[in-house]
């Protein structure tokens, strides 16, 4: 029989700044036994997997770790060989540099792949930041788009904020997107000067960490709203009602 991908959730601030109680608020206990049991896995970047499951499970021998590494370097010739122990019966983890796998993340290249190779899939509950943000937003649940990064060039990034503006018009639709952390205060900026004064914006930072902001407000708001975001894993939602 071959083995399942097992697809982990993490939490979502850095390994080394969580403690176990502050993961126990946000992931679930099983996911701890599956760790403990799985010897190869599949990550965004090995120190801080190592870092996440020597929390998750500290008495876990880090030597009998197998881990191979996805992320934007990786050939696509790789993809099939990090589904190899799979194939050979034993079961594998894939896990996210933050948060759910597949989501947002490079991982949906290895289980589209185990898919085609009749692996089984299994997805393990735990924090989605985008999800979480659209939860906390207030904004339209029943109808919304996740449209990733916007383009870095500002006169594009403006257009696009434009386009989406439109879009959440048009089909009643929030519009939800990410930035590069250290660029989300040029994000903040350009959006306050491109939507309308009347135009609902989200902004969810640092979400389930001790520094959680989340704050839904018209852009009119936004402008007399002072908020550090430099730095901060955060999710930005724009809706017109």
């Amino acid at each position: 029989m071959k083995g399942a991908l097992y697809l982990i959730p993490t939490h979502l601030g850095a390994a080394d700044t969580m403690t176990r109680d502050q993961a126990d608020l946000v992931l679930p206990a099983s996911i701890y036994g599956i760790i403990d049991r799985l010897d190869d896995f599949i990550v965004e970047n090995e120190k801080t997997a190592r870092r996440f499951i020597k929390l998750m499970a500290p008495q876990k021998p880090q030597p009998s770790l197998r881990l191979s590494v996805l992320n934007k370097h990786t050939q696509i010739l790789e993809h099939l060989a990090m589904l190899k122990p799979c194939l050979e019966g034993v079961d594998v983890g894939l896990m996210s540099e933050a948060g759910c796998p597949g989501i947002a993340d490079p991982g949906a290249d290895i289980v589209r792949l185990a898919h085609e190779n009749g692996i089984r899939v299994i997805p393990l509950v735990g924090p989605s930041s985008i999800l979480m943000a659209m939860m906390a937003s207030g904004m339209n649940g029943q109808s919304f788009a996740f449209v990733g990064y916007l383009p870095i060039d500002k006169s594009e990034r403006k257009l696009a904020i434009k386009i989406l503006e439109k879009t959440s018009a048009e089909k009643k639709q929030s519009q939800i997107f990410i930035e590069t952390p250290y660029r989300n205060g040029k994000m903040l900026d350009d959006l306050t000067q491109t939507l309308a004064p009347g135009t609902l914006l989200c902004v969810a930072a640092d979400i389930t960490l001790p520094t959680e902001y989340i704050r839904t407000q018209r852009i009119a708001d936004w402008k007399k709203t002072k908020v550090d975001l430099d730095k901060r894993p955060c999710i930005f939602i724009v809706y017109k009602d």
